[in-house]
């Protein structure tokens, strides 16, 4: 299974098959503040993909970083920092959530 799969998983969501009828929608914001509140340290999902990750209980060093950017098709461009990278994958990461059923606002979502 890949890192997204595992987000997907454990935010109840499934990847989207192009055959798939009805996929439920889940309300990923009230879900993510919910662990938020929780978590003993105070984490900024909202802006931060480690955040996001750890708060998810999820692999979230560098080199899981690089991959789950890879698995996502990340420019090469974006690669070239991990202040770029993680940028990239904060946005895309919560776009492809959406993108599979997640309840996201659309203000954190890409144009």
């Amino acid at each position: 299974m890949s890192l997204f799969d595992d987000i997907l998983d454990k935010l109840g969501l499934q990847r989207k098959a192009a055959s798939a009828a009805s996929i439920p929608v889940v309300d990923v914001e009230s879900k993510l503040n919910g662990l938020a509140e929780k978590y003993p340290m105070k984490l900024n999902w909202k802006e931060s993909i480690v955040d996001l990750l750890v708060l998810l209980d999820l692999p979230h060093g560098a080199d899981d970083l690089t991959q789950l950017a890879t698995e996502l098709n990340c420019p090469a461009s974006e690669l070239s920092s991990s202040f770029k990278r993680n940028m990239w994958l904060h946005k895309t990461v919560l776009q492809k959530i959406a993108d599979n059923g997640g309840n996201i606002p659309k203000g954190f979502l890409n144009k």
